[in-house]
């Protein structure tokens, strides 16, 4: 078992147990404001995403998805409520047990792909590898993998101004799983990415799910990608509403 103190709490991070589910939300509640002017972003929302799934969230804009998405990342807190991530409650972490939780078990995915200019796309991949101080050649064979995983093997000595939208996207994916993450957290994937382009990067998080072995939880408001997830949550008036 990993043992790392929480900056607060002093609770170390479990081992994630392999049965189950990924992700475990309870009756959970997040307000911003105070008085007449508070947004009431989540209302008692509670459910569960099973191991190795690929989960959907949709809601129209202002829904809370990206509220939500915070939350179970341990990006925010909530006001009440629990969250469970493969098998480690958050609220007994502490703010170091979070940033390993972070680092070690989930991978971000945005819409602005947040890659760094100045780096070719292999140097990106590979930046979650140096801060874990991964050997360099365990770290070399990785980002080789995950280039050719999202089909941009040949593309790693090009940096981020020198690629495509969808290019970025792909490294984005590939950067997210480096630490072989056991959860990707993405939000609006294919915001600004044209419709084709899109498809294509739901595919990649589908392929993914299978060779990788992760679970994903992806917001979108695109409905054409609705049909890669598993399973369909909607956001709605701060409670989820679970489509088949």
């Amino acid at each position: 078992m990993t043992q790392h103190t929480g900056g607060q709490s002093g609770t170390a991070l479990a081992d994630s147990p392999l049965d189950g589910p990924m992700i475990r939300v309870e009756d959970l509640h997040r307000s911003y404001g105070t008085g007449a002017a508070a947004v009431h972003a989540l209302r008692g929302v509670s459910f569960e995403v099973p191991r190795g799934e690929l989960v959907a969230l949709k809601g129209r804009s202002g829904s809370g998805k990206t509220t939500l998405l915070n939350l179970v990342g341990g990006l925010d807190a909530p006001d009440s409520g629990r969250i469970t991530v493969g098998g480690t409650e958050l609220s007994g972490l502490g703010e170091d047990g979070l940033l390993e939780l972070r680092r070690d078990r989930i991978g971000f995915i945005f819409q602005s792909f947040g890659l760094i200019p100045i780096l070719t796309a292999a140097e990106n991949v590979g930046v979650p590898m140096r801060l874990r101080r991964t050997d360099p050649h365990e770290r070399e064979e990785r980002v080789a993998l995950l280039l050719a995983l999202v089909g941009l093997g040949d593309h790693a000595q090009q940096r981020p101004g020198e690629l495509s939208g969808g290019q970025q996207q792909r490294v984005a994916i590939a950067r997210a799983l480096a630490n072989r993450p056991a959860l990707l957290i993405a939000d609006e994937p294919t915001g600004q990415l044209d419709a084709e382009t899109g498809l294509a990067v739901m595919q990649l998080l589908r392929a993914v799910v299978r060779s990788e072995g992760v679970t994903v939880l992806v917001a979108t408001h695109d409905p054409q990608l609705l049909g890669f997830a598993d399973r369909v949550l909607e956001l709605s008036d701060g409670h989820i509403v679970e489509h088949g």
